[in-house]
């Protein structure tokens, strides 16, 4: 079973940016298609970007242009590069494979974009 851990989050200013990344403990090179969620308070987790393990990617609107996903199934992690951050971005981040699998649901890391 394939266990993920994120890191890479932090406090940071509006229009700022950061790098997120999420690696396994197996290999995911096996996995179709992995992908970034994050949940803000009070709110779902929703999807934030997917990518397959040939490449292709997909977004939500409210990040496209500003967020890169993208995998090294040899070092068996997915980033998450984050630009022009905005505060409504804030939210705990996770990865996980599309369609999601419970168990391998981590910690997450904490992104907060505040002035």
């Amino acid at each position: 079973q394939v266990q993920l851990v994120e890191s890479g989050g932090g406090l940071v200013q509006p229009g700022g940016s950061l790098r997120l990344s999420c690696t396994a403990s197996g290999s995911i090179f096996s996995i179709d298609v992995m992908g970034w969620y994050r949940q803000a308070p009070g709110k779902q987790r929703e999807r934030v970007a997917l990518i397959s393990r040939v490449g292709i990617t997909n977004y939500v609107d409210s990040v496209k242009g500003r967020f890169t996903i993208s995998r090294d199934n040899a070092k068996n992690t997915v980033y998450l590069q984050m630009n022009t951050l905005k505060p409504e971005d804030t939210a705990v981040y996770y990865c996980n494979q599309f369609p999601t699998v419970p168990d391998y649901w981590g910690q997450g890391t904490q992104v907060t974009v505040s002035s």
